[in-house]
């Protein structure tokens, strides 16, 4: 497999989590959103949304937009699952996980921020601040969510904390007062300990800057 990434994306980061944790072994390529690459060819024929991740299978079918790709890992690997059995338990845990991939993240994502940096003209600080707001909005609702032990909910991570991990990377970066979080920070911490976070982590990737 090859998986179309950034290493500062955190899309890209939840599917890296997702394959490690499966121990799928893929061929990262590369695709550098600073520099405008996703809008360039080769990459538009991969991904006509000219996003990451994208997912090259084997089969050379390709596979966009993160929880899509994550789901059919863990159709085709069911093991370890990334949802608990219970549907009660499950459904909550989706409900983490649409927090940050629907509410929280794309409000702060390259597209929106880029359009208010310059088609609307606004300053850095200013959307940085609009970043952190939503940011915090999100977490505030997830903190009451999450109960670590360590994970968000219980003793193994789920795809909530395949989501949440990301998410706080992007809040340290935008500077995000992390002290109002403790339950997020808990996780956090346990996930960089476990082999599979500490290896899709954007420091480790081989298009890290």
């Amino acid at each position: 497999m090859q998986l179309y990434s950034y290493f500062r994306s955190s899309a890209s980061y939840r599917v890296r989590i997702a394959l490690a944790l499966k121990g799928l072994s893929y061929q990262t390529i590369g695709i550098h959103l600073v520099k405008g690459k996703h809008k360039e060819e080769p990459f538009i024929s991969v991904n006509p949304q000219t996003r990451v991740p994208a997912l090259k299978l084997d089969s050379d079918d390709v596979l966009i937009q993160s929880l899509a790709i994550i789901d059919y890992l863990d159709e085709i690997q069911p093991q370890p699952p990334l949802l608990p059995a219970d549907p009660l338990l499950r459904a909550r845990v989706r409900a983490v996980t649409h927090i940050i991939a629907m509410d929280v993240h794309p409000l702060g994502n390259t597209g929106p921020r880029n359009y208010l940096l310059k088609k609307l003209n606004l300053d850095l600080e200013t959307v940085d601040a609009w970043t952190r707001h939503w940011i915090e909005d999100g977490f505030s609702a997830v903190e009451r969510m999450i109960a670590p032990a360590p994970y968000a909910f219980g003793a193994e991570p789920t795809l909530a904390d395949i989501c949440l991990i990301p998410q706080v990377f992007n809040a340290r970066r935008y500077k995000v007062d992390m002290a109002k979080f403790p339950k997020i920070v808990a996780v956090d911490e346990a996930c960089q300990r476990h082999p599979a976070f500490a290896a899709a982590a954007p420091a480790a990737q081989p298009d890290a800057e």
